[in-house]
């Protein structure tokens, strides 16, 4: 009886331990026959093409705002007919298309396979190859370094030293070109008209003399400015036809024009007029070349230094009658030192694309809203220096009321290039300031107080002082 128990006791704990094991079998396979499934299906559905697309799709038909239903034309389904090489040849297996039935619902055949025809597909013939192309291009390669070759000589040879050969009858317009002729004429024409207003008798053999060594020192002043600015001047299409740039003369000959110009226009000033007009004459040479020249690229008051330079000219046929720098002298400076900012700023706002592709930091490229204002306050400017002219008895009263319609009428034009600020009015005020400078001078060489005049009110002061 107790081996009997122990017995069923032990068949007992086998059958526990073998319920225990089936469960735990179970409960595994449960776990992994749906990851199983899972995989299965996944890559059953990818070979799917439908299934593929249909994200794409959707997107499409969603951008496109179509407002269909969706159906299989959407899809793109390919069709699979495989090809095969039958001694040399390639045939490919097709569906016979079905007769056509009477019936109007037709059942649906089953497909045979032994009902497939096979058909020949007619095979792409291969690309022949062209030796005549071959041979072209080959010759065209060959042409090519060679060109290439004697591009190379002919630079080498181009920065190899060469002989300059300049004709004599091609000198007089290289150098007015080198000198800037017409800017150098303009200084000459408010030199001579600072000498004639001045209030002492007119001498022709002075004013001669400063006139010519005026000019003389312009020249020579605008050909170092063209040494100096040849590497920038070939890249603007206002300044790439001088003869430094084109290489009609070399830098050495510009340079020695320069230097004939200078030293016997300064000795004109100095020995033949006196000594302050040709130390004026030597410093504005100076300002011009070593001042306003390179700062041209490096700030906007580049243009305020150069109507400095131009300031000078009338103040040195002042000094070259008179000896002295005096009140008119320096009337006849600020008109000249205002009337510059409209006439270039006007000239450079239709050539900024010049000066920006030259490097230039001019007030029209950088600060384009200055440029307007600056313009349009010295266009104000000339009508109270217009009127402080009879205040410092350098004309009359009638010169401001005579002068006052073309001050106005270039305020007008300077307020205009203020508003718009379009090439149109730009351009009106650089040719109204190229003809309001001569009438200005011109209107003020008519109302000039007679010498006369300026006696009397001399002589009046002394007497006033020796009285007092």
């Amino acid at each position: 009886a107790r081996w009997r128990r122990a017995v069923g006791e032990g068949g007992g704990a086998g059958k526990e331990a073998s319920v225990s094991d089936t469960e735990t079998m179970y409960s595994v396979l449960c776990r992994l026959l749906p990851g199983r499934l899972g995989v299965c299906v996944f890559e059953t559905l990818q070979k799917v093409t439908i299934i593929k697309q249909f994200p794409k799709v959707i997107v499409r038909h969603c951008r496109s705002g179509n407002h269909e239903w969706l159906t299989f034309r959407h899809f793109t389904i390919p069709k699979c007919q495989y090809v095969t090489k039958v001694d040399k040849g390639l045939y490919q297996r097709a569906k016979p298309k079905a007769a056509p039935s009477a019936l109007p619902f037709p059942e649906k055949q089953p497909i045979i396979n032994d009902e497939a025809v096979v058909r020949s597909v007619q095979q792409i013939p291969a690309i022949p190859s062209h030796p005549s192309s071959l041979e072209e291009n080959s010759t065209t390669e060959r042409t090519a370094m060679a060109g290439d070759n004697e591009t190379t000589q002919d630079i080498k040879e181009a920065k190899q030293w060469k002989e300059m050969k300049v004709q004599l009858s091609d000198l007089p317009g290289i150098y007015a070109r080198l000198s800037k002729i017409k800017l150098t004429a303009l200084v000459a024409t408010t030199a001579s008209a600072g000498f004639a207003m001045a209030p002492v008798p007119f001498d022709l053999g002075c004013f001669l003399l400063a006139t010519f060594g005026t000019g003389l020192a312009s020249c020579a002043a605008n050909s170092i400015n063209q040494f100096f600015e040849v590497p920038f001047d070939s890249n603007m299409n206002r300044t790439k036809n001088r003869p430094l740039v084109r290489g009609q003369i070399s830098p050495l000959h510009a340079v020695s024009f320069a230097v004939a110009c200078s030293v016997p226009g300064i000795a004109l000033l100095t020995l033949g007029v006196n000594p302050l007009t040709g130390a004026l004459g030597a410093f504005n040479i100076f300002l011009y070349t070593c001042c306003y020249t390179p700062m041209k690229r490096l700030s906007i008051l580049n243009t305020w230094v150069g109507s400095v330079v131009g300031a000078i000219p009338p103040v040195m046929g002042w000094t070259a009658a008179t000896g002295t720098i005096g009140a008119g002298a320096l009337l006849l400076g600020g008109i000249l030192y205002s009337w510059q900012f409209p006439h270039f700023n006007a000239l450079s706002w239709n050539l900024r694309e010049d000066y920006s592709r030259g490097g230039y930091r001019m007030m029209s490229v950088t600060h384009p809203l200055l440029c307007k204002r600056v313009a349009f306050r010295h266009c104000i400017a000339l009508i109270g220096l217009s009127t402080l002219c009879p205040v410092f008895d350098v004309t009359t009263w009638t010169f401001p009321l005579i002068s006052l319609p073309i001050n106005l009428y270039i305020s007008y034009l300077g307020y205009r290039f203020y508003r718009d600020s379009n090439r149109n009015s730009a351009r009106k005020l650089f040719f109204c300031s190229l003809w309001h400078l001569p009438m200005l001078l011109l209107l003020m060489l008519t109302c000039k107080k007679s010498l006369f005049e300026n006696e009397n009110v001399v002589h009046h002061k002394v007497q006033t002082e020796m009285q007092a």
